[in-house]
């Protein structure tokens, strides 16, 4: 049987390391699922995830030139077509205006829901570069304002 890109199987696991683990498939080759391949959340320590002889579905994900092939756990169990959104998406916290944009002077911090804070990391960076930049502006101009007035 060949092997190709995007293909799922079952595999046994033969090894486990510290950077992810092997899997046998059924034609005699074997590959290797690294960790970040592993699930969907954050794998400090394989062995949470698989055993030895674990029997697991894999998909190839990559086959190099020299024969070794790259596996995911996480992508043969993810869904293969996307589920469609029933309304259009608008920037987070934007309010739909009159003339069908969006807009405003300021939108509030995405708010972490849970816990574990929800809130990605790039919209909390995206909101304190906002909130810097604009504090920034305000200084040098303050600062710009009193050298002015000392001047005269």
């Amino acid at each position: 049987m060949q092997l190709q890109v995007g293909t799922v199987l079952e595999g046994k696991v033969t090894g486990i390391t510290k950077f992810g683990a092997f899997v046998a498939l059924p034609d005699g080759k074997s590959g290797l699922v690294h960790i970040s391949e592993i699930a969907n959340t954050f794998v400090n320590d394989v062995h949470d995830f698989v055993q030895d002889g674990q029997t697991v579905k894999v998909k190839i994900i990559g086959i190099a030139d020299d024969g070794k092939i790259n596996l995911s756990i996480k992508k043969a169990e993810a869904p293969d077509e996307p589920q469609r959104q029933s309304r259009p998406q608008r920037p987070y916290g934007a309010q739909p205006r009159a003339n069908g944009g969006y807009g405003g002077y300021r939108q509030p911090m995405p708010r972490a829901n849970g816990p574990t804070g929800d809130a990605s990391f790039e919209d909390k960076l995206k909101h304190f570069m906002q909130e810097s930049d604009s504090r920034m502006a305000d200084n040098k101009m303050y600062a710009d304002h009193r050298t002015r007035r000392r001047s005269r």
